[in-house]
């Protein structure tokens, strides 16, 4: 999203000089990633991995919609909140699943690959969205979610038998039958007919006959379409859809269990959950809308701080009270459960660094007017992530010492980091030159490569140390909290380097002294300050990625500390 987002700001008609105007919709989609996640996840405990599942995919896939369609900032921050939600949903399902269908000391390598795919969307999504925005515009990108997601879908359901096994014992029995092809034939017609109200085509807006139909009923440019008769058309077969999956008869199975969700949402603690989500919201409020180079957090910290500490304080009061709590104390109970979402924290603010300030190093050295190539250079970084993931599940299953392989794998990231804390303005163009030997590749090339590595290594010990520690049938809320984890502490990590970072740009910057010092005669152009004032920025890049060292090393030690345990459960333990 970020190669894209000038383009994205200008179609929605915000100006690049109004930067700030455009924070909403990277936190938008941070909210329905986090906020709503241990919900999710312990509704797929308890209503199942394939409903849920579904259901991700509908918000995700409706989420595209109204994105590609949006004019106005509002619908495309809903569109991008509903596409965290629905993404964000798909990975403690794909874990628990996992879990699910391998024993702890096989668990490993499939792990392992599922990491995998994850990262690969972080290597191959850059490339995509520059190439689609190429050719056929921003909008293209989330109109071709829609067929990917009716695939993804499609597969998901052919390769999974119908079963209840996720379910707790005490759930009713998933309904038997056949599929649902009138819902799903509902469901595909509404989409359609409300992508066609929000985005017409000019034959059919210019149309005598049809025109009319796509008229705004009320409302603005943005939120006008909603209101013309082909959207309301399009709601009301969305509608019947609903109605459908309540009166389903016993010869199909529902798409959606809407039957069964009141009881649901009952067992599963909204109201614990809606506390957790408030007070998750007002994390991603205060660290992805504050200004960097003034401030830790938002300068809304006086409201949301109290807001999110009462909201945290009211879930802890509710996890004790409530019958049926969202989170029981003895979840986590086992050292290594808690412990790797401990690791995560550490590691999420050492990752961050790589994401955001390895591209913004390129851009400062090598690729000052293209911030599509600067961002190409982190791909040496990415794409070994997703190896490392599955070398990290296969040293985890044969070794099945899966914390010294997350210990090795962070100090490894750790040392490529002090590494690049002496990157000079050249590391990144200069070919690697080793006893009068020129390489065909830098030595930042394989720094990054390495770093990548190591971070890949600790994916598949992190998500075995939590299924393999808690109760299966908590495996989805589990593993939310594993993406939630690392997701505060890439936000926080970001908020902290990069305050840090800027400090020691603005002591190393006080130091240089003006232009009309060091150039008197032509302070306009004065190549002395630049090259002081390039200095003064390598300055500030090192002091993030020595931060970033430190965390790497404290999630190192975590990882050695906490991830071990005096006795691995097995699988009759692991189901029971």
């Amino acid at each position: 999203m970020v190669v894209v987002l000038p383009t994205v700001m200008s179609g929605v008609g915000i100006g690049l000089e109004h930067l700030q105007r455009a924070t909403p919709i990277i936190s938008g989609f941070l909210l329905g990633y986090v906020a709503i996640l241990p919900l999710l996840g312990r509704l797929s405990d308890l209503l199942g991995r394939e409903p849920v599942f579904a259901g991700c995919l509908l918000a995700f896939a409706f989420g595209s919609v109204l994105t590609a369609t949006a004019h106005g900032l509002g619908v495309l921050v809903v569109g991008r909140a509903l596409q965290g939600l629905g993404g964000g949903g798909l990975i403690p399902v794909a874990l628990s699943l996992v879990a699910a269908q391998w024993p702890p000391q096989a668990r490993g390598l499939p792990l392992g690959i599922v990491g995998a795919v994850q990262e690969l969307g972080s290597v191959l999504g850059p490339l995509y969205g520059a190439a689609v925005v190429a050719v056929a515009g921003w909008r293209t990108i989330f109109w071709l979610n829609l067929p990917l997601a009716a695939v993804l879908g499609t597969a998901f359901f052919l390769s999974r038998p119908v079963a209840a096994e996720h379910a707790e014992p005490r759930q009713p029995p998933a309904r038997s039958g056949g599929f649902d092809f009138v819902g799903a034939a509902l469901l595909g017609l509404g989409l359609a007919v409300l992508a066609t109200a929000l985005d017409a085509p000019a034959q059919l807006t210019d149309s005598v006959t049809l025109g009319g139909w796509l008229t705004p009923g009320a409302g603005g440019a943005s939120w006008g379409p909603f209101t013309s008769r082909l959207a309301l058309a399009g709601a009301g077969v969305l509608a019947a859809f609903v109605a459908w999956e309540l009166l389903c008869p016993h010869a199909y199975r529902p798409l959606v269990a809407f039957r069964r969700l009141p009881d649901l949402l009952v067992e599963a603690d909204v109201a614990g959950a809606a506390l957790l989500a408030g007070f998750l919201a007002c994390v991603v409020v205060l660290f992805s809308t504050a200004d960097p180079g003034h401030q830790l957090v938002a300068s809304s910290a006086p409201v949301v701080a109290p807001v999110g500490l009462g909201c945290l304080g009211a879930f802890a009061w509710r996890q004790g009270k409530a019958r049926q709590p969202l989170l029981q104390p003895r979840s986590l109970a086992a050292r290594p459960a808690w412990g790797a979402l401990v690791v995560n924290l550490a590691l999420g603010g050492a990752l961050m660094a790589a994401l955001i300030d390895v591209p913004f190093f390129a851009r400062a050295t090598i690729d000052p007017h293209s911030q599509v190539d600067a961002a190409l250079v982190l791909l040496r970084f990415l794409v070994a992530v997703p190896l490392g993931a599955v070398l990290g599940g296969l040293l985890t299953r044969r070794s099945g010492r899966g914390p010294a392989v997350a210990t090795m794998g962070m100090l490894l990231s750790a040392a490529m980091f002090v590494a690049m804390t002496s990157w000079s303005a050249r590391a990144l163009s200069v070919d690697w030159t080793v006893l009068g030997v020129t390489w065909p590749f830098r030595q930042s090339d394989v720094e990054l490569v390495a770093c990548g590595l190591g971070f890949g290594l600790v994916i598949s010990p992190l998500n075995a140390a939590v299924l393999d520690h808690v109760e299966a049938r908590l495996h989805g809320l589990a593993t939310s909290l594993t993406v939630v984890a690392r997701t505060v502490g890439m936000l926080a990590g970001l908020s902290a380097l990069t305050a840090i970072g800027l400090r020691r740009f603005y002591e190393a910057q006080a130091r240089i002294g003006s232009p009309f010092t060091l150039c008197p005669a032509s302070p306009g152009s004065c190549p002395a300050y630049d090259r002081a004032t390039n200095r003064a920025l390598l300055a500030e890049l090192h002091t993030i990625f020595a931060g970033a060292a430190v965390c790497a090393l404290i999630a190192a030690v975590l990882a050695g500390l906490l991830l071990r345990s005096r006795g691995r459960l097995t699988p009759a333990t692991v189901e029971d």
